[in-house]
């Protein structure tokens, strides 16, 4: 499955659209209070378990879009974009949303 930021695929001709296509994650409730209370590992201001559960997230977005694209008859999403956004349940409840939208297309190549 191509995913694609692009709305065309160079050499490529969309033979047929599918619509939007959809995939999120989420990541765990205690994300803020652990990041907030302090972080061992923070090397040169970077925090490396949250940059990892950040690409997790992102892939795990990614692939429940391709497979949403898939059930749809698709071959690639174009137009892909990807979306961050803090959530509160109340209480000390947060975490992370990552959403990834596209086009479904069937390509002609």
């Amino acid at each position: 499955m191509l995913l694609t930021t692009t709305p065309t695929i160079q050499g490529a001709e969309i033979a047929e659209y599918f619509g939007i296509v959809t995939g999120e994650a989420i990541l765990g409730a205690n994300i803020f209070k652990d990041l907030f209370a302090g972080i061992r590992d923070i090397v040169g201001g970077r925090a490396a378990a949250y940059e990892k559960e950040l690409r997790e997230a992102r892939q795990l977005a990614l692939d429940e879009l391709a497979w949403d694209a898939q059930q749809q008859g698709a071959d690639a999403v174009v137009g892909v974009s990807l979306d961050y956004e803090a959530i509160s349940f109340g209480r000390g409840g947060n975490a992370l949303m990552v959403t990834a939208s596209g086009t479904a297309v069937r390509v002609a190549w």
